[in-house]
């Protein structure tokens, strides 16, 4: 088996709005260095991605809802954030003192439409006016990486956006798949027989966000400043992948 390799890429710039990630991966590779093979992965902080994408909101400019205001003052927080939260959200899902959880626009479930203050800096210098939404849509903003990266090398790759989130049953975040291109989301085990011959009847894994929390633990999530790492060794084959396959349906959801 070959092993799993997991490599910060150094010296990736603070990102700027309108900054090409893909080019500057590229660069990034070249300084490692390291070069491409066929079935490397990607895998990029959604922070960057959404920043390169302007996804920073402003407090400030925010006027809140009626609904933001009842919800922020039972969450106890600033009712022109939630305002952001419900805009980026299906559903609002539960609701207590410093907690919110909703149903994001892309299908996920998690805390405060996965909206973040950290590590950001707008134009007013008042890091605390602004936040950064998610991308509008991760896995074309991986695919729009992914064919850049594979111009550059000629190889096939697989490029994948991660975020941290909770778990419902558990302590601490982990990292999630948000968004990906050329990897596989679910790998189906259904069928194939375990060490004793007997077949498998349900298992399937989640790849994405086995190798995402893989890479999180490289990537930190403080001042660490690795906001991308290369893969090697993922050990199932590249697909096509996108993120409605790893979204449980409604109908099969058992705690909502």
């Amino acid at each position: 088996m070959v092993p799993l390799v997991i490599t910060p890429i150094l010296g990736i710039p603070l990102i700027q709005p309108g900054d090409s990630l893909g080019q500057m991966i590229w660069q990034g590779l070249k300084a490692t260095p390291i070069e491409l093979q066929d079935g490397d992965i990607i895998v990029i902080a959604q922070k960057i991605v959404s920043k390169a994408e302007n996804r920073l909101a402003r407090l400030s400019s925010i006027t809140p809802s009626s609904r933001a205001n009842e919800i922020a003052a039972i969450v106890e927080k600033d009712p022109r954030f939630v305002e952001l939260v419900l805009q980026e959200s299906r559903e609002v899902l539960r609701v207590r003192a410093g907690t919110l959880i909703v149903e994001h626009k892309l299908g996920f479930i998690c805390a405060n439409a996965g909206i973040d203050h950290s590590n950001i800096l707008g134009d007013s210098g008042d890091p605390m006016d602004w936040v950064l939404l998610l991308p509008e849509n991760p896995g074309t903003s991986a695919q729009k990486i992914r064919k850049t990266l594979e111009h550059f090398s000629g190889k096939r790759l697989g490029v994948l956006i991660i975020d941290s989130h909770g778990r419902a049953w558990r302590l601490g975040t982990v990292g999630v798949a948000i968004g990906f291109s050329g990897i596989p989301g679910l790998v189906d085990f259904r069928g194939k027989p375990d060490l004793f011959g007997y077949k498998l009847r349900v298992t399937q894994v989640a790849a994405a966000d086995e190798l995402a929390a893989a890479a999180s633990l490289i990537m930190g999530q403080a001042d660490e400043g690795i906001p991308v790492v290369h893969v090697r060794g993922f050990p199932f084959s590249l697909r096509e992948g996108d993120l409605p396959e790893l979204i449980r349906p409604r109908d099969l959801d058992l705690f909502r």
